[in-house]
């Protein structure tokens, strides 16, 4: 683990401040583009991996931003790559995750902010949802959602034992065939099972709608928001071997830590990092 400077209260409320700011940026240059007539590319030849206008626009504004105020931070998104870190930090940021579902019309997809300390994961978190309005922030004490229904706290359920557990994933979307048979095996002790929901699904987690999200064949940008939210809200965020997972991969988030080990046992068979 590599060591960092004590942030002072200040410079968190900065950074908390920065990465509402770009989140805000974000909104005002994606939902012009929601439920309209836009082009779709495809970014992988084997398979549909949509990106739009959206998504572009989206990282260019978050990334203007974060430039401004934090030059020396490196960033790393989706659409961009990533750019060198001078101070040891590095933002990680998904403009749009969930574009299927963007480009679907379904308001479950959402804006995905990070701040990394370089070799020890994130440290602060944003998951948006423009359309409705919703942002779950995760970090240096903070641990609340603004939205239509105010400003709250959030906290994960209490919701201990497999059998009465609600389990969202994007399966059988993505992952291998070994990966859909480990995430088979903990539905089938699960209560509840929904698909589908991209990063909207760990936002849950963390408010204590849902109980367990389990995937596959994630990137960092895609978990490293999401780590924070939840754990920030009391949450457990691993691999399926349960080592640490802000580099992505197979991923599993859970409510608490007691879900989190039931899940674990079934899943750990089929790991790749075992």
């Amino acid at each position: 683990m590599t060591s960092f400077p004590i942030l002072s209260n200040k410079e968190k409320k900065e950074l908390i401040q920065l990465a509402n700011e770009a989140a805000d940026c974000a909104r005002e240059a994606i939902l012009p583009y929601f439920r309209k007539n836009i082009d779709v590319s495809n970014k992988d030849k084997e398979a549909f991996d949509p990106v739009t206008e959206a998504d572009k626009a989206g990282e260019d504004a978050i990334r203007k931003v974060i430039s401004f105020y934090r030059p020396d931070d490196g960033i790393w998104g989706e659409e961009n790559g990533e750019s060198e870190s001078n101070s040891g930090y590095r933002w990680v940021i998904d403009p749009i995750d969930g574009t299927r579902s963007f480009i679907s019309g379904t308001p479950t997809w959402g804006v995905l902010i990070s701040l990394e300390q370089i070799g020890n994961g994130p440290i602060l978190g944003i998951i948006d949802q423009p359309y409705i309005k919703e942002r779950f922030i995760g970090g240096f004490g903070t641990s609340e959602v603004q939205g239509p229904l105010g400003v709250r706290s959030l906290q994960v359920s209490a919701t201990s034992s497999l059998s009465e557990s609600k389990l969202f994933t994007t399966f059988p979307e993505v992952g291998t065939e070994k990966e859909k048979m480990g995430f088979s095996a903990v539905a089938r002790e699960a209560k509840l099972v929904r698909y589908g929901l991209d990063c909207y699904a760990y936002a849950l987690v963390a408010a204590g709608q849902v109980d367990l999200v389990i995937e596959a064949s994630l990137n960092a940008y895609d978990i490293q928001a999401p780590i924070s939210v939840i754990q920030a809200a009391g949450g457990v965020v691993t691999s399926w071997s349960g080592k640490p997972a802000h580099l992505g991969g197979q991923v599993i988030a859970a409510a608490n830590q007691k879900l989190h080990q039931q899940a674990l046992d079934i899943l750990n068979p089929y790991s790749d990092d075992k």
